[in-house]
């Protein structure tokens, strides 16, 4: 009997223990979560890029010269669209674009805000660093904004409308001094 009742002590004290070593990431809300990532140099073991020049020095390093003497041979469209879901869900996995990064951040300071509109930008511009040409930055991004523009248009012009109110209202009462 004696040890039946120190064997079920001894469950509830370790029970106790284990129940006390709660993750405290849980405990965050969503918003300091976001905060705390987007001020970390390195996510998961990977480090993420604060600007577009480290983003390509960062594939540099990553491409083989293979890899890179083709992905050169092609146009840029070619490379957007043949490496988006190789290159482009790598780049969107890792370097946190979805969840926020310092990265992601960045992306939409400049007026890039969807992530797969981000890694579209990162594989044009670095196609051109790789082929010499002009970076063009500021047009790039004028040009994925203009884009985003144009879908929201035909979101909102495609649209159906649920519910339509219309209000009166009355005019205020003119107070005398």
């Amino acid at each position: 009997m004696n040890k039946l009742v120190f064997i079920f002590f001894f469950i509830i004290c370790i029970g106790n223990k284990l129940q006390a070593q709660v993750d405290t990431t849980k405990q965050r809300s969503e918003a300091e979560k976001y905060a705390w990532r987007l001020r970390q140099e390195v996510l998961y073991g990977t480090y993420i890029p604060k600007d577009v020049n480290e983003v390509i020095s960062e594939l540099n390093k990553k491409i083989d010269p293979q890899s890179k003497a083709k992905f050169a041979n092609v146009t840029e469209d070619e490379a957007a669209s043949k490496l988006f879901f190789s290159l482009g869900r790598w780049m969107t996995h890792n370097w946190s674009l979805y969840e926020g990064s310092r990265l992601s951040k960045y992306m939409k300071d400049m007026g890039i805000h969807h992530p797969d509109d981000m890694v579209r930008f990162f594989i044009v511009i670095y196609h051109r660093s790789l082929t010499k040409k002009p970076l063009e930055v500021k047009a790039l991004v004028a040009k994925f904004a203009e884009k985003e523009a144009e879908e929201k248009k035909k979101r909102l012009e495609g649209g159906t409308i649920l519910h339509q109110e219309k209000k009166k209202a009355t005019k205020p009462k003119s107070e005398k001094n």
